[in-house]
């Protein structure tokens, strides 16, 4: 191309300069129109701010309100709402002194943003949140992200964690006519006029708002989520035992049961499934016997809890008590053995005492020895239950002397008692005669002490013999050595002692040689 020769005036080029200069000034303009929006969206941004409190402040005063009637249920709930709105009131706080910056960055003085004056400044928000010097950027991003995952540790519901997760986004942005990604603040900030940061700002507090509401909509939630849905109540008495002893206590739970009777638990006893909840069994044999299980609850939010249990029962032998009145009796000078027993009471909790005599503990039963004859003795029974002594029954028992004994001679595992033919060496062998009451109630040895033998001649005569003590003097075995087959003679005298130390004379009895 040919070089111009023309050259252009000074006036010339100043036109043309101011014309480069105007064109770059239209270029970097931004409409008044969008300004206005941007102010229209940020007070409509602002309005939302203040319901979305609003509703978050009424969610909030109903977990406070559910905390101080049942702190137990719901105390931690609330505990960790506060946490959240503190987490969530120093996150708004900080996105809200940062638009104070940018408006004092563009205006020179703080003021609300519907008095913004200098809206179309492209520098304001780029040197606050950008400039290396306040790196403002960088920080609020790193708070969004810590409070973004803070709250997504608190709602579990996956579509909102999701909602959550995009609405405090903070991932690199590629922006039109942009090679590389932005950084978040980058393309947030960077060559936006004041009022349109300011409202990223305030869209970006509704954001936190939003969070916070869906994560307190969860607490609230949490307090309920582990209940078992009802639908119907019964009130049961529960007695620790429907058998109480005269003097006893009587203790029973007056319980309020709720079901659900379109879900029922599960019941294993002893590790076996039961089909409901009434435990049924035939006892076979006496003693303690133990049980235990567990019962799964399936909850509202369809987690299942375990909640074991386990109990015991006595089973007792079936008895009943019959007694002749007239045979009550205590007979001195011998141990009375007595059985002492209660029904459900461990024999280490019973006591008993007497009247007349002496009543003492032998073993696993008691002995009595009464003092005087033709009186009568009381026995009374105690017995520790629910850790207080009472008495639980009395007994009164006539008190007798022993009968006299019986005489025999001891022939191997026999006892002659006379009347009937004893062969001649049989009798010689026995070694001394006894007394003893030996009636299937009583067995009470006496002690003899001396006996006579009568021995009647052919000629009527009758000779009287005394014994050695207990056994035949020799003069005794001599005549009976002499007595031939079919001869009798008599056992007479025969003094004895028993064990209350009181002498007595038994009946004769007749001896027939064999």
């Amino acid at each position: 191309m040919a070089q111009s020769n023309t050259r252009l005036s000074p006036r010339q080029k100043m036109i043309n300069l101011m014309y480069i200069v105007l064109t770059a000034m239209l270029a970097l303009n931004v409409s008044s129109d969008v300004l206005d929006g941007f102010t229209q969206v940020e007070d409509g941004l602002s309005r939302t701010n203040s319901t979305v409190s609003n509703r978050n402040d009424a969610i909030f005063a109903q977990l406070k309100a559910f905390a101080e009637d049942n702190p137990d249920k719901a105390g931690a709930w609330y505990e960790k709402s506060i946490e959240l709105r503190s987490e969530s009131a120093r996150i708004y706080n900080l996105i809200d002194s940062l638009k104070q910056a940018i408006i004092i960055e563009a205006d020179g003085v703080n003021h609300p943003i519907s008095e913004l004056e200098n809206r179309e400044d492209i520098e304001a928000a780029a040197r606050i949140m950008l400039s290396p010097g306040a790196n403002q950027g960088p920080r609020l991003r790193s708070e969004i992200e810590t409070f973004r995952e803070y709250v997504q540790g608190i709602v579990t519901d996956s579509l909102k964690n999701a909602s959550i997760g995009m609405a405090l986004s903070t991932a690199p942005f590629m922006r039109p006519g942009v090679l590389v990604p932005q950084t978040w603040e980058e393309a947030k900030f960077d060559n936006q006029p004041a009022v349109a940061a300011l409202t990223l700002l305030t869209k970006l507090q509704n954001d936190v708002r939003y969070a916070e509401g869906e994560a307190l909509i969860t607490l609230l939630a949490n307090i309920d989520a582990g209940d078992v849905r009802v639908n119907h109540f019964d009130a049961f008495v529960i007695p620790q035992s429907r058998m109480i002893i005269r003097g006893g206590r009587y203790s029973a739970d007056i319980v309020l049961a709720a079901i659900d009777s379109t879900s029922r638990p599960s019941i294993y006893i002893n590790g076996k499934p039961q089909p409901s909840g009434h435990y049924e069994l035939v006892a076979s044999q006496s003693g303690t016997f133990n049980y235990s299980g567990y019962i799964d609850v399936t909850h509202g939010d369809g987690t299942t809890s375990r909640h074991p249990f386990s109990s015991e029962y006595l089973v007792i032998e079936p008895t009943a008590t019959v007694s002749a009145t007239m045979m009550n009796v205590l007979y001195t000078g011998i141990d009375n053995p007595i059985s002492i027993s209660v029904p459900g009471v461990a024999a280490s909790a019973v006591s008993a005492s007497m009247t007349g005599g002496t009543l003492v503990k032998s073993g696993d039963h008691w002995i009595a020895r009464p003092t005087a004859a033709g009186t009568n003795a009381t026995i009374t029974v105690n017995a520790v239950m629910e850790g207080r002594s009472q008495t639980v029954s009395t007994a009164t028992f006539k008190v007798r002397q022993l009968p006299d004994p019986t005489a025999f001679l001891p022939v191997g595992t026999d006892r002659y008692r006379g009347n009937r033919p004893i062969a001649k060496r049989t009798l010689l062998d026995v070694p001394a005669l006894k007394a003893a009451i030996d009636d299937g109630i009583l067995d009470v040895e006496f002690q003899v002490i001396s006996f006579n033998i009568v021995i009647l001649d052919s000629n009527g005569d009758a000779a009287t013999l005394p014994s050695a003590g207990a056994s035949f003097s020799a003069q005794q075995k001599s005549r009976i050595r002499s007595m031939s087959k079919g001869q009798r003679f008599y056992i007479s005298r025969i003094e004895v002692r028993g064990p209350d130390g009181k002498q007595r004379t038994l009946y004769p009895m007749e001896v027939i040689v064999n």
